[in-house]
């Protein structure tokens, strides 16, 4: 059931950005995890702006690839806490793995197609 629409998962785009963008300091994550979250903070908002769907500015990303961005991006992050050697920092491995959790649900949930359908419409 996909129940999350392309202009949702937008906000939902721009609350991860500001998630990632917060961690550091709210949860006071050592340097190479902050330094992972900022990154990712700042490749999220590329990958938002240049999506097509209704936030994109630039909309270089078909919102389908964007999806598959994201299904990549979920596992990754439950499992980069042991790949960069910082899964004994707690807080931070259960900040990844919890994102990377959300981000799979909410990908599970969002219609990546509905853009595709309301254009062969018009």
């Amino acid at each position: 059931m996909k129940v999350i629409s392309p202009r949702i998962h937008g906000y939902l785009d721009f609350l991860t950005v500001f998630i990632f963008l917060l961690a550091p300091t709210l949860l006071g994550l050592g340097q190479l995890s902050a330094i992972l979250a900022y990154s990712l903070a700042i490749v999220h908002l590329i990958v938002t702006l240049a999506s097509d769907f209704p936030f994109g500015v630039v909309k270089l990303i078909p919102f389908t690839v964007h999806g598959w961005i994201e299904r990549m991006v979920g596992p990754l992050l439950i499992a980069i806490p042991f790949i960069l050697n910082f899964s004994d920092e707690e807080v931070a491995r259960n900040f990844y793995i919890a994102i990377g959790i959300v981000i799979i649900v909410i990908g599970m949930l969002t219609d990546y197609r509905a853009e595709v359908r309301v254009r062969k419409v018009e």
